[in-house]
């Protein structure tokens, strides 16, 4: 009877001991691909991977460069895919853009996270902030946009679908873009980006623009809340607590306000910068917020100090 027990004993001990193995491999491995247009890519944070330079813009300074860099040097085992590229829309991320493959091929059936920032281009938001630059985007305009929101929304919850289908034990992240530029006045006593000038962005156009913004939060946020209840693992995350506040960490930090932006103006203009493709887009220290909130609120990207 002993020697039973004592044998049991060492069975259960080795099957408790191969469980724990594959219990800490499982919590210290991750499969994360990133994709999605220019705000995933981290255009306009510099740092670009070679050959995207003036493409699609990959830098090492982007919001999923950097979360993964924080899961390494705590200890995790990543792969992780980036095949983010600047001007990718819903409608592009299936199929081949500029010269790189489709970006779907990246997903694969044991993905663990997808980090995802997509919308902007359905609905043509980088002309929209162009035109508030050139000319004047209130009004009609910022109606026109704001009308292809819905859309947009429909597609991104049959997006997200199809991201479930073919990596069904993935957690879907996806991000929102915040507020480019201050609704009000512009901070004193500082010095401001020249885009900052209010014959570039009129008060109206501040207010019709920041509406936009705000809307198109809402309809990623809905689509994510629609996609959840059909099963989804997805969460959203902004620089918008609830699609009109900002979040502490990002209130201040638009262009035009008095703590350093997080956004890029016309500084990306000058010689040897990236040029039009950056205005408007999260700059280093922006990405880095982004990144600093996924790695605080999303259980599969952050990682306890002692692993």
């Amino acid at each position: 009877m002993r020697s039973f027990l004592a044998a049991f004993a060492i069975g259960t001990l080795s099957v408790l001991s191969t469980t724990g193995t594959a219990h800490a491999e499982s919590i210290t491995s991750l499969n994360v691909v990133a994709m999605g247009d220019s705000y995933g890519s981290g255009t306009g944070a510099g740092d670009y991977e070679p050959g995207t330079e003036g493409s699609c813009f990959r830098s090492a300074n982007s919001y999923s460069e950097v979360t993964v860099g924080k899961l390494r040097e705590q200890g995790k085992r990543v792969k992780f895919t980036n095949v983010t590229c600047s001007g990718s829309a819903i409608t592009t991320l299936k199929e081949s853009f500029k010269g790189e493959p489709p970006q779907f091929d990246a997903l694969k059936r044991d993905t663990n996270v997808v980090m995802l920032s997509i919308g902007t281009n359905d609905i043509e938001f980088a002309a929209f902030g162009g035109l508030c630059i050139q000319a004047d985007c209130s009004g009609a305009p910022a109606t026109a946009i704001r009308e292809l929101l819905p859309a947009m929304g429909e597609n991104l919850k049959t997006l997200l679908s199809d991201i479930k289908t073919r990596s069904p034990r993935a957690t879907i992240v996806l991000t929102g873009y915040g507020q480019q530029v201050a609704p009000g006045e512009n901070a004193g006593g500082v010095p401001l980006d020249p885009i900052c000038d209010s014959q570039v962005f009129t008060p109206q156009e501040r207010v019709d623009g920041n509406q936009v913004s705000k809307e198109l939060d809402a309809t990623l946020r809905n689509a994510t809340k629609a996609a959840q209840a059909r099963g989804i693992d997805v969460r959203f995350f902004s620089p918008y607590v609830n699609s009109v506040d900002l979040r502490p960490e990002f209130e201040g930090h638009s262009l035009c306000q008095a703590e350093p932006p997080f956004y890029r103006g016309f500084d990306a203009l000058a010689p040897g910068q990236e040029g039009n493709d950056a205005v408007l887009h999260l700059n280093k220290q922006g990405q880095a917020a982004l990144a600093d909130l996924l790695q605080r609120k999303v259980p599969a990207l952050s990682v306890p100090a002692s692993l």
